[in-house]
């Protein structure tokens, strides 16, 4: 590079300085191009690269300076002198060489594609600390509080009392309020003291994490992290009717303690650490529950699927590790360690991972023996069954002598294809056994279905085309598009002699079960010519077995060598397709809808009979099979095994899954449900494709460079790649990989929810955007103890409650107020409002309505009694009660909700009819229970249902007060349910208390 670096000394440097710094790394650095390093230049700005060394026709910059892009530069300035061009072309064909920057003292701009070592000195990249807690408290978590407090001359609060402590640790375990019963019986363990007995209580902290209500309170906080809906988002915002097994399978988990690593990896790859296992298989809901657009255009195809990938990412960084991953996609992590090289080998793992509906066992105990004793029924009406069948030889013998056959009224034949093609390479037809045919394969845009069969009648009056549901298809069918319909553009019959050309067989008219209209989408237009218009049956038809009859304009006669043709064209909307087609035809003068089918086999039988000849032994079969089905006995019989039959006991559930070798649910797209691969896309752009990407894991969480140990090849014939279990491996890995920041991050999960604030104040954010931890010594030992406890959430807990940290007052002190002013040191419990759920949840609780049925699909009802966890949640429908105590929109991870205090919340509480419902009901519950007419105790049983405490004596003559007056307003005689009416109004105040909707 010798003439290039004189080139530039001489040449370059001074044209550079004088024309491009000013604006591009000097006073300003427009479009984040800094040219006055080497690097800088080599990296380029926001329109990409800016020079390619060795090839000056290939670099932007020399096509702006010769105008042949706009804007051209200088901006605004005449061109550059040809000769100065000139040097600049040899420049960069020289390797665009600089000797040093072009502004005195400026270094050369760092290659953030590279982690450095310093990169890995932030706190939350190193290995836990071994640490031991200091000295001076009984309880190791409260050593470390106090050991940081003794340095700013602070300690404790002092305990709170009894009753306030077990209020707090019902509703942070099980997000429900104590019933009386629970309150007497710990008021009576502390035999008198003011200071909560910590047997009693340790045994109170058991006995609500063995509570099913426990994991239905932190399935819903981690809800929120997995950003869990029951629709896809955006404008249409489709039901997912199925993926409520996911939020099944947080709270089950929970319940179970299953170990958080396990929790991690089923969620990733659950299909591939255990794949009989139903249970990790709706783990993997987890990377499906985020929004996607279910209308998709050719031109969205890939940018979609790789926000879906992203999607996934982000989620999964936030959720697991508090990073910011999904930051790096257009270009390095402005902040953290985290190169766009790191995010897309990451990104690459979720390749071909999709969103499923899958049929699973999830009760298999409960199956099994529902099915064995479904078949002992079933041999026994089978054997029955059989016995009647074999009463009625003799009668049919009979029959057969002495019978001609009946004609059959309006009996369809079945057609038997020889062929069915399409025209296409993608669709192919599987036989059902039932004489109808499964397309399956992808639906292409259009197609042409062509069946050619023999014709089983010599005559012909008419042909019906059955359109057949079946659960393989969007909402069953009976089409291939995105909403289970079809669109039949065009049907034409043809004849197809043993030589020669086929012709076409005039139609005089058709008709069908059911039309979507009686316009452009009747049955009449698949009789037309224009292939906008055809047959369809949406708007009422969809999931439904659906017929059409097509006449012809002349009864048609038949050689014996001549076959039938029949075409579909469907050519009015894409993929609307007939999935499940059977054909039929008839002889009948007047051909309609209602008849039964008639086998070809059964048909040449009946004609033996009509023509008084003797069936073969096979033909004798057959016109039993035909015969019994008209005699009472048999009917009565088999009536019982179909009943029976029709009660079959599923085994199989659909459940929404989102792995990889099962067929993807169906969206309106023009383009496949995945790529078969992913590439290093330059500033995020699909347009600007770079590299295969390779799966890889983020450098700055790896203690060396050896993947392997992650990585992970599936057996063969799997339907997996092990890319999402070689992920989870790395997460997990404790010691070589993400599993210590994973333990620091969960630990803080649940230190924000029993505290109302994390060690780290952003939990999903442990990067340098976020905030440090306030006790990094805790929180690394805490993780240690977590890890070492086998990841168990519940003996987390118990480590956390039992600190005298935990069990601390919520007194105002105004000394600790002004030397640690957000509570960052932990020296008082700080109130928490609760959430939402537990506002509604705890309202049910005390009112006694609460419907304690879990799991299963939700509602939208607002007025269900169920926990607030069961409502659906569909992104475009949100509940208004829980949005308006800030429930979050479930669009991106959400670590924190935020608290608002604003009058709807009170609004709802005193003037909803809902609200003013289950007052009536808590006031209900007070007198039933109660069972008393002396106003105090009635009051007090109020207080202690609502606040798990009695009245003070100012509150109790005022409600005294309040009570009295509502009696004495009904009038001197009193009026029928004016008690009940004033204990109404009563208690819907409690529910209205700032007491009541917060944890002190």
């Amino acid at each position: 590079m010798t003439r290039g670096l004189e080139l530039f000394r001489t040449d370059i440097a001074p044209l550079l300085r004088e024309h491009c710094v000013k604006c591009h790394g000097g006073e300003k650095t427009r479009n984040d191009f800094d040219l006055t390093t080497r690097e800088g230049l080599l990296r380029g700005g926001t329109e990409g690269s800016a020079v390619t060394p060795f090839n000056a026709s290939a670099s932007r910059l020399l096509k702006l300076v010769r105008h042949e892009l706009k804007p051209g530069m200088p901006e605004k300035q005449p061109q550059l002198p040809a000769a100065a061009i000139a040097k600049l072309t040899a420049w960069i064909d020289l390797g665009a060489p600089y000797d040093a920057p072009l502004i005195a003292g400026k270094t050369p701009a760092r290659d953030r594609s590279v982690v450095s070592a310093t990169d890995r000195q932030w706190w939350a990249f190193q290995p836990l600390a071994k640490v031991t807690p200091p000295a001076g408290a009984a309880h190791p978590v409260d050593a470390f509080l106090l050991a940081a407090a003794k340095t700013k001359g602070l300690a404790f609060n002092p305990p709170a009392d009894p009753r306030t402590l077990l209020r707090r640790a019902f509703l942070g375990l099980t997000g429900l309020p104590p019933a009386p019963k629970d309150v007497a019986a710990f008021v009576a363990q502390q035999s008198g003291s003011s200071i909560p007995s910590p047997k009693a209580f340790a045994a109170l902290i058991d006995q609500l994490l063995d509570s099913p209500a426990y994991g239905e309170r932190w399935a819903r906080h981690w809800l929120d992290v997995a950003r869990f809906a029951e629709s896809s988002g955006f404008e249409h915002d489709y039901d997912r009717p199925h993926a409520f097994h996911y939020r099944d399978f947080v709270i089950k988990a929970l319940n179970a303690d299953l170990p958080f690593d396990q929790f991690a990896r089923w969620q990733l790859a659950g299909d591939e650490f255990a794949p009989g296992d139903a249970f990790a298989m709706t783990a993997t809901g987890f990377l499906g529950a985020g929004v996607f657009p279910t209308q998709i255009t050719a031109n969205e195809v890939e940018r979609t699927r790789y926000d879906a990938m992203d999607d996934m990412l982000s989620t999964t960084a936030s959720a697991f590790l508090g990073l910011t991953v999904g930051c790096a996609r257009c270009h390095d992590h402005k902040f953290d360690p985290i190169p766009t090289q790191d995010y897309y080998r990451l990104l690459t793992t979720f390749t071909t991972t999709v969103r499923s509906n899958v049929e699973l066992d999830l009760d298999q105990e409960k199956n099994r023996a529902q099915k064995t004793a479904w078949q002992t029924q079933r041999t026994e009406l089978t054997a029955a069954l059989q016995t009647t069948e074999d009463a009625l030889r003799p009668a049919f013998a009979t029959w057969l002598a002495s019978a001609k056959a009946e004609p059959e009224t309006n009996a369809w034949t079945l057609l038997v294809p020889d062929s069915l093609k399409a025209n296409n390479t993608t669709e192919t037809f599987k036989p059902l056994g039932d004489g109808s045919y499964l397309v399956e394969g992808t639906a292409p845009a259009n197609a042409i279905h062509t069946i050619t069969a023999p014709a089983a009648l010599r005559r012909i009056t008419a042909v019906r085309l059955e359109t057949l549901a079946h659960p393989s298809m969007k909402s069953g069918g009976p089409g291939r598009a995105g909403n289970g319909n079809f669109a039949l553009g065009k049907f034409v019959l043809r004849v197809q002699p043993a030589n020669g050309a086929a012709r076409v067989i005039p139609l005089a008219r058709a008709f069908a079960d059911y039309e979507q209209n009686k316009n452009s989408l009747s049955i009449a237009s698949s009789l037309d010519d224009n292939p906008s218009t055809g047959w369809a049956v949406d708007l009422g038809g969809i999931g439904k077995d659906h017929a059409a009859v097509f006449v012809l304009a002349q009864p048609l006669a038949l050689a014996a060598e001549e076959k039938l043709v029949l075409e579909m064209q469907f050519t009015v909307n894409k993929q609307h397709i007939i999935g499940r087609p059977r054909f039929s035809v008839t002889d009948a003068a007047e051909p309609a809808l209602p008849g039964g089918t008639v086998a070809a086999d059964l048909a040449a039988a009946l004609q033996v009979l009509r023509t008084g000849g003797k069936p073969t032994e096979a033909q004798s079969k057959t016109l039993f099979e035909h015969w019994k089905k008209r005699q009472p006995t048999w009917l009565a019989a088999q009536a019982k095994v179909a009943e029976h039959a029709a009660k079959e006991p599923r085994n199989a559930t659909q459940a929404m899954i989102c792995a990889e070798g099962h067929t993807p649910i169906v969206m309106h797209s023009q383009g496949p449900p995945f790529l078969k691969e992913t590439h290093i896309l330059k500033r995020g752009d699909t347009n600007q494709k770079q590299a295969l990407a390779a799966q890889g894991f983020l450098q700055v969480l790896m203690r060396d460079a050896d993947e392997t140990r992650w990585q992970w090849s599936p057996p063969p014939g799997a339907k997996y790649s092990g890319r999402r279990r070689s992920l989870a491996n790395w997460l997990t890995d404790v010691e070589h990989g993400a599993g210590a920041l994973m333990a620091r991050v969960a630990v803080n999960r649940v230190w924000q929810h029993h505290f109302g604030r994390g060690l780290v104040p952003t939990p999903n954010d442990f990067g340098k955007t976020g905030v440090a931890p306030s006790n990094p010594a805790l929180l690394d030992w805490l993780a240690g103890e977590f890890i070492r406890s086998g990841w168990k959430l519940k003996t987390l807990h118990r480590l956390v409650l039992t600190s005298a940290a935990y069990q601390q007052s919520s007194a105002h002190d105004a000394a600790k107020a002004a030397a640690d002013p957000d509570n960052a040191l932990f020296l008082r419990h700080v109130p928490q409002r609760l959430e939402s759920e537990a506002v509604r949840d705890s309202i049910l609780a005390v009112s006694g309505v609460l419907d304690p049925a879990m799991f299963g699909p939700g509602t939208l009802n607002e007025t269900s009694t169920r926990r607030s966890i069961y409502f659906t949640v569909k992104r475009s429908r949100l509940v208004n009660s829980m949005v308006v105590f800030d429930a979050p929109e479930p669009l991106t991870s959400q670590g924190l909700r935020p608290t608002t205090i604003v009058a709807p919340q009170a609004l709802l509480l005193m003037n909803s009819p809902q609200a003013r419902q289950w007052a009536n009901a808590f006031a209900r519950r007070v007198e039933t229970e109660a069972a008393t007419d002396d106003l105090t105790k009635l009051i007090t049983y109020g207080y202690t249902l609502a606040l798990a405490r009695p009245p003070q004596l100012a509150e109790l003559q005022a409600t005294t007060a309040f009570i009295t007056a509502g009696l004495e307003a009904a009038g001197p005689s009193g009026k029928a349910g004016a008690r009940t009416l004033a204990l109404t109004d009563f208690c819907q105040t409690l529910l209205a208390l700032n007491e009541f909707v917060y944890v002190n």
